[in-house]
């Protein structure tokens, strides 16, 4: 999926989807990086109107009109109301539901703000692999420093 919007009724068979204002975030759990920032999220104030689906296991349920390989390619969320999203303006309902990050959701709203925040979220995703095996070579050296101790 090369758009971030998908039709509502795509969303309407999404797990979580059942009316109320709950969001369902589509997240590659291969991905240190993602796997991270996902722990992040959950632990937060407002967690709760979240559901979580990992797209790398195979038994993982995905709304009509996103395929598993576009699922793992970027960050997705299904929101009954806006329907399924992805990338940018993904993370920016992310953040809407988390008091901590509405500061963050506001700032996307301003003029050509999206723009930016997708164009950047473009020029991540190549660089994502790199920066996951990074990650975890450097929990590795980290694990191991505390253990010399």
């Amino acid at each position: 999926m090369t758009g971030s919007i998908l039709p509502r009724a795509a969303a309407s068979a999404a797990p979580g989807s059942d009316g109320h204002d709950s969001l369902t975030v589509y997240f590659d759990g291969a991905c240190p990086l993602c796997r991270a920032e996902i722990n992040h999220y959950r632990k937060q104030t407002g967690a709760d109107a979240l559901s979580f689906v990992d797209v790398s296991k195979a038994d993982a349920k995905l709304p009509a009109g996103l395929d598993r390989i576009d699922a793992m390619a970027r960050f997705h969320v299904a929101d009954t109301h806006a329907g399924l999203r992805s990338g940018a303006a993904a993370f920016v309902l992310v953040w809407e539901k988390l008091p901590r990050w509405q500061w963050a959701a506001r700032l996307a709203k301003l003029p050509g703000a999206m723009l930016l925040l997708e164009g950047l979220y473009r020029l991540f995703l190549p660089v994502r692999p790199f920066m996951s095996r990074l990650a975890i070579r450097l929990s590795r050296d980290h694990q191991n420093t505390r253990r010399r101790w």
